[in-house]
């Protein structure tokens, strides 16, 4: 079969992806609550006084109103997202640092940078700024005195009813800085890491916990990196979004209104969750790859 030889090359890359995917699903599963405490804090617009004293109050708050179950609002859109995210990334990450890895195979930091900005990009675009949406419109919607979303499929008909597929697509431009460049550092810090690590030794193995501890640093380093565009995407994909005529608007209105503090809302519960997030999908997929390794040769 002609087919034979891109399905033998592909099918690991492809599990090996899928599998991140799921990993990062059940994270999803598991942390969401701190994810949707980050999103609440960051639509939390300044007022006297604010809706949220804290990360505590906003738990109450929402368990008094909604129960636990709405801690999990919108988790629905990040684990049907989870799966594709992890391909559309790590895949784009591969296409570019195969085209840019230098004679001995080696990719530097630098350009792990540039590989990391395009697979951010490319998630954002394709699957990133749609699921994304729909999470925070949710998610704000449980605060209004009319919610109006039903469920994950009611809500998505309602906004492309209302709004059409534009309406998926909100935010665009914050969504792709905010993605590339947490690509760009997570995936400049992890080669990094890994260079200085492997020292002279290309074939050095490295320990899943390790491999765990340097993703948690990537993280880390991405939330203080790039939180004022998170809070920027949140309020471009919010309910109130109208409010605001562009991305640049929306920061300086924010600045102008909140002061810059207002550009690390949600940091602490946000760092929780990104770095459990990137730890645990860098270890299933680099374990994976090597498992498969053995059966097919991919790198």
């Amino acid at each position: 079969c002609e087919l034979e030889p891109l399905l033998v090359f592909f099918f690991p890359l492809l599990l090996a992806r899928s599998l991140g995917g799921i990993a990062g699903g059940i994270e999803i599963c598991i942390t969401f609550p701190t994810e949707y405490v980050k999103t609440q804090l960051q639509l939390d617009e300044k007022a006297n006084p604010p809706k949220y004293k804290g990360i505590v109050d906003c738990v109450k708050q929402t368990v008094k109103s909604h129960g636990v179950r709405g801690l999990y609002r919108g988790l629905s859109s990040l684990v049907y997202g989870s799966i594709p995210k992890a391909a559309v990334r790590f895949g784009m990450f591969e296409f570019l640092s195969n085209k840019m890895r230098d004679e001995s195979g080696k990719l530097d930091s630098k350009r792990g940078f540039f590989c990391g900005l395009g697979a951010g990009v490319a998630e954002a675009v394709v699957v990133v700024c749609p699921m994304e949406t729909i999470k925070v419109k949710f998610i704000h919607d449980q605060t209004s005195a009319n919610p109006k979303y039903r469920g994950f499929f009611h809500g998505v008909r309602e906004i492309i009813r209302s709004q059409g597929l534009k309406g998926t697509y909100q935010g665009l431009t914050a969504t792709v800085l905010k993605q590339g460049s947490n690509q760009a550092i997570r995936f400049y810090v992890m080669t990094s890491l890994r260079n200085w690590y492997k020292g002279d030794d290309p074939n050095k193995a490295i320990n899943p916990l390790i491999t765990g501890l340097f993703g948690a640093i990537a993280g880390a380093a991405s939330v203080f990196g790039n939180t004022p565009l998170d809070v920027i995407k949140t309020r471009m994909q919010g309910l109130e979004a109208h409010k605001y005529k562009s991305t640049v608007d929306c920061a300086v209105k924010i600045l102008k209104h909140e002061g810059p503090l207002a550009f690390y809302k949600g940091t602490v519960p946000r760092l929780g969750r990104v770095c459990m997030d990137v730890a645990i999908v860098f270890i299933i997929y680099e374990e994976v790859v090597k498992l498969l390794n053995l059966v097919w040769k991919t790198d």
